[in-house]
């Protein structure tokens, strides 16, 4: 089947859904590789992208308790956290005045107390103290929480967030898509055909965001066929996702257990990530999530992106990460040419500002 649909493939032609299943199927994990290298070097040439940047999470006190999440606590329980503005600002302090953030990534809990006020003077705090830093906040699951705890409508929440100083938001809480798998993975979490809408809203206001997958729990392949496939639709219809994200899940301290995904897997579903979203500029290879090596490795496998710097990283350490918190430019830098790649350092919309 592989040899079958090769030059449809290599011509660029869009895949059916059998075409995917297929894909995810095959075992020839190297044609899949050679498949979506090409792909990949089609839309970004040999560039690899990185960004130093700031991973901060406001809160882990959520209303919410999804059951892969490890990272959620209720108000007062051991371990909960809240940060207040001010500390979110000294966060921010660049390690070093030759090399501040270029973005600030931030997503947390649902908080049950903080009003929306909160977050319209947290945004307007960091733009006051960093003007130049590009603020990508809020996943579409926050967006929902804070229309509904405001009393506004998801455009003007996002209107209001974005004349504070929201510039683009990443693609978390799209998990699964698929109803029944969801129902069982985050039943208190919004639906994701009510992701997919957040989605449309922010960028028919001009917010363009990320968007992501959670694999390896408790979905088969046509599951994550499915996912593909709403968001390649939805980006026909709206061109405003930046790129995608496949974050494979990680047991460790949640309510559903199971194991690591395989580096075959993360490999084989970054691949065929990139084949399928034809319309995706982007594919990235989280290393928080894949470690560094299968990071590296997936550079060869469509990948173009590898994230950034990060510095600090809650949300998947609380689940069993084995990779560290930060990574520095330098070791992006090295890990990027050893894969045969052009270090790109880019800005918060993959403007390249220097190749290494």
């Amino acid at each position: 089947m592989m040899y079958q649909i090769k030059d449809r493939i290599l011509a660029g032609e869009r895949l059916t859904e059998k075409d995917a299943i297929e894909l995810f199927r095959s075992d020839d994990i190297f044609s899949l590789g050679r498949f979506a290298s090409a792909a990949a070097e089609k839309k970004n040439s040999k560039n690899a992208y990185f960004i130093i940047n700031r991973h901060i999470n406001p809160t882990n006190i959520c209303v919410n308790k999804c059951k892969f999440c490890a990272f959620s606590r209720s108000k007062g329980e051991d371990g909960a956290f809240e940060l207040t503005i001010d500390e979110v600002i000294e966060k921010l302090q660049p390690p070093t005045p030759s090399q501040p953030y270029t973005e600030v990534h931030i997503v947390g809990g649902l908080h049950p107390d903080w009003p929306f006020e909160y977050y319209l003077d947290m945004l307007s705090a960091i733009k006051r103290s960093f003007p130049s830093i590009s603020i990508k906040a809020f996943t579409a699951v926050e967006i929902d929480y804070m229309s509904r705890i405001s009393g506004l409508g998801i455009e003007e929440t996002l209107i209001a967030l974005k004349e504070k100083g929201l510039d683009l938001m990443p693609g978390g809480g799209a998990e699964i898509f698929a109803e029944g798998v969801r129902d069982k993975l985050c039943p208190e979490k919004i639906t994701g055909e009510r992701w997919l809408k957040v989605m449309e809203i922010a960028h028919g206001v001009g917010i363009r965001t990320n968007a992501t997958m959670l694999y390896g729990h408790i979905e088969g392949i046509r599951e994550r066929v499915n996912h593909l496939l709403k968001l390649r639709d939805l980006q026909d219809r709206t061109e405003g996702f930046q790129a995608f994200i496949p974050l494979p899940y990680h047991p460790k301290n949640t309510e559903i257990g199971g194991f690591y995904s395989s580096g075959i897997d993360d490999l084989k579903t970054t691949a065929v990530s990139r084949i399928v979203l034809d319309n995706f500029d982007h594919i990235k290879a989280y290393w928080v999530m894949l470690g560094k090596k299968v990071s590296q490795v997936a550079l060869s496998f469509g990948a173009d992106d590898i994230d950034g710097t990060i510095v600090e990283e809650k949300i998947t350490h609380s689940a069993g990460a084995m990779s560290g918190e930060g990574i520095t430019k330098n070791e992006l830098i090295h890990i990027i040419k050893k894969a045969g790649m052009i270090p790109a350092e880019r800005d918060a919309f993959y403007n390249i500002i220097r190749r290494y």
